[in-house]
């Protein structure tokens, strides 16, 4: 038996239904079903599109330290692999330096051991104990070797930048966002359609994106479609490449995508 407060959260929720059916209701309507299960002949269709970077990342200090340099601007391209952002790393370095020297001391001590037992005058307890020191101080250089590899942000992807969030000299914490990437060359529209027409949409179909801000018309086709309609407002999650190298689009930009009429199945 239905209890009141189960009775209103049912209420509600076919509420909030009801609020998103009319853009729906209102696409269905202008493609009534045919006689046998024929999809009619729609018109042209518009959606929203948002254009994203396939390639965006955040930058982020992977130790604490001082700002050296910053070797890029706002806007700048960069290469996949170059240097973007260098810490002061005086003591990393001087502890590396200790740890070489500690290793170098102790693969002596070890090969000094394995003369001497060749010569019988160090038993296997001492090789084996200056094996492990030698062991030990290795493990320690490598340590300090990772450590130092953190004093260079380095660009994992040829792209743009598209924020900068510190200055030389200034002292960040680890875990700090530093800088976002952008790979333009990597853009693509996100958009959503109506339920209804996964019956008719298959990656490679053609249509055309029109600019709100510059009013330029790219050509761009599906690529992905979700796996699952979302349950609440009925709508199909789509993913789309632009034609061509999407000369004057920049990630965040807003179009209006225009599918052409689709013909009769």
């Amino acid at each position: 038996m239905m209890t009141c407060n189960s009775r209103r959260s049912w209420t509600a929720a076919v509420a909030a239904v009801l609020l998103l059916a009319p853009p729906l209701a209102a696409a269905q309507a202008a493609a009534p079903a045919a006689p046998g299960g024929v999809a009619p002949r729609e018109e042209a269709a518009e959606v929203p599109v948002l254009v994203v970077a396939g390639e965006e990342t955040t930058l982020s200090s992977q130790m604490a330290g001082k700002i050296r340099r910053v070797y890029v601007g706002l806007g700048d391209a960069v290469r996949s692999g170059a240097p973007l952002i260098e810490f002061d790393c005086a003591e990393q370095v001087a502890q590396q330096q200790s740890a070489d020297a500690e290793y170098r001391g102790a693969r002596e001590t070890h090969l000094s051991r394995l003369r001497l037992q060749a010569l019988g005058a160090a038993g296997e307890l001492e090789v084996t104990l200056a094996a492990a020191a030698a062991e030990k101080a290795r493990s320690q250089v490598v340590l300090r070797e990772s450590q130092t590899a953190y004093c260079t942000v380095a660009a994992p992807f040829s792209g743009k930048l598209a924020r900068l969030n510190v200055k030389v000299a200034e002292s960040v914490p680890a875990g700090h966002a530093l800088l976002d990437l952008v790979n333009p060359a990597s853009l693509r529209g996100k958009l959503f359609v109506p339920a209804a027409w996964a019956g008719w949409l298959r990656p490679g179909a053609a249509f055309e994106v029109t600019i709100k801000d510059t009013g330029r018309v790219h050509r761009a086709r599906i690529s992905k479609l979700n796996a699952r309609v979302d349950g609440v407002s009925q709508q199909l999650e789509l993913e789309a490449r632009f034609d061509g190298a999407g000369t004057g689009l920049l990630p965040g930009m807003v179009g209006v995508a225009s599918f052409p009429a689709r013909a009769a199945q």
